[in-house]
């Protein structure tokens, strides 16, 4: 069985989670504490899996795979049903697109140990930092919102697929950090209709073995 080293609220671990259960893929959870600053991700043993400190890192035999995207087209590739991606070369480069905007432009710069940083080297109060995150979720999202599909439900249109993956996740996480959503209808959109489904409400945060109770399981 796969085993996923995960973080109930690391955004990167969640898309993860959606795309392991929209396959219908067993794995095992294996929990990473990320909450503080020393936390599990710099103990020697999970270093050796992922030499960048973070989560998630995916251990398929003897295949171990950080960064998510990674992570995402290795599973497409292994089970190729139900696809990630879209069947024309230009529908996944849209799809791709979506996806690093989101994982590589805009979650790097509020990332956990990001804020963490901008917190005890900045010495950035926690207004200071919220408004860092806005900043960068409003150039982000209004990206994103230009992207997908005007119908849709989903970022490309009727089918489930990796831009969702990447939305979802941010989307939960602007929300923690109080920013408004009414200027991004077509990703509020995406986000109501993926919620209808088992994959992404059995990877939601909340349904974590290491999320605490307060956090609404």
């Amino acid at each position: 069985m796969m085993k996923l080293y995960s973080y109930w609220r690391s955004s990167a671990a969640y898309r993860v989670r959606i795309g392991l259960h929209l396959k219908g893929i067993a794995f095992e959870y294996v929990a990473v504490d990320l909450s503080t600053a020393d936390g599990a991700q710099h103990e020697p043993d999970y270093v050796a899996l992922n030499p960048q400190h973070l989560v998630p890192t995916l251990v398929d035999g003897d295949m171990v795979i950080g960064q998510s995207l990674a992570i995402l087209e290795y599973l497409d590739e292994r089970f190729p049903a139900p696809s990630l991606l879209p069947e024309s070369h230009a529908a996944r480069a849209s799809a791709r697109q979506v996806a690093l905007v989101i994982g590589a432009d805009l979650h790097p710069l509020n990332n956990l140990r990001v804020l963490r940083y901008l917190e005890i080297e900045g010495m950035l109060g926690d207004a200071a930092r919220r408004a860092w995150y806005h900043h960068w979720l409003k150039l982000g999202l209004a990206a994103a919102e230009r992207l997908v599909a005007a119908a849709g439900p989903y970022a490309l249109g009727a089918t489930v697929g990796l831009a969702d993956l990447f939305i979802v996740p941010q989307l939960y996480n602007a929300r923690r950090y109080g920013f408004p959503l009414t200027a991004y209808p077509r990703l509020r959109r995406i986000d109501e209709a993926c919620a209808a489904l088992d994959a992404f409400a059995l990877a939601s945060p909340e349904r974590q073995p290491d999320a605490p109770p307060a956090a609404g399981r």
